[in-house]
């Protein structure tokens, strides 16, 4: 009985010593989420087509230069850049910004392109690119716009 207890005291003894060294060290950073990769750091135009056709070069320098900022707590800002294409509009614009449908919608306050809404179909949300599409309508006709933005 003795030999038994002994046994039985080893192994729970082991048991508390060893089995805790087993467990794996989890030093991996969560995942960030949409809301952290959105609000990290400003984003800039980098690309846009209409229908499948790239239609960058047809944007005016003063389009392109403008700079989006997104906080984390749904607040943002639209700024000119260094160039406006009107100088009697104001340097920066504010907006508020949401998630919707399960955070494939990216809602802003306010419209950023011409014959196009607030709501914004998310394409995809990286570390270092935002791309977005909508349709927009121009001169009557619908079509799909997809953008670009990087940091």
């Amino acid at each position: 009985m003795k030999k038994q207890i002994a046994f039985l005291t080893a192994f729970i003894a082991a048991v508390f010593f060893f089995f805790p060294a087993c467990q794996k060290d989890n030093n991996t950073p969560a995942p960030k989420t949409k809301t952290d990769l959105i609000s990290q750091a400003t984003w800039r135009f980098s690309s846009a087509s209409v229908g499948g056709t790239d239609v960058s070069a047809f944007l005016q320098p003063c389009q392109k230069d403008n700079i989006l900022t997104f906080a984390a707590a749904g607040t943002g800002t639209a700024d000119e850049g260094p160039t406006k294409c009107n100088a009697g509009d104001p340097q920066t614009n504010p907006f508020t910004w949401s998630f919707l449908s399960n955070e494939t919608i990216l809602h802003i306050s306010t419209v950023l392109f011409t014959g196009g809404s607030s709501d914004f179909t998310l394409v995809s949300l990286t570390e270092t690119a935002l791309i977005v599409s909508q349709n927009i309508t121009v001169s009557g006709t619908t079509q799909n716009a997809v953008v670009t933005f990087i940091h």
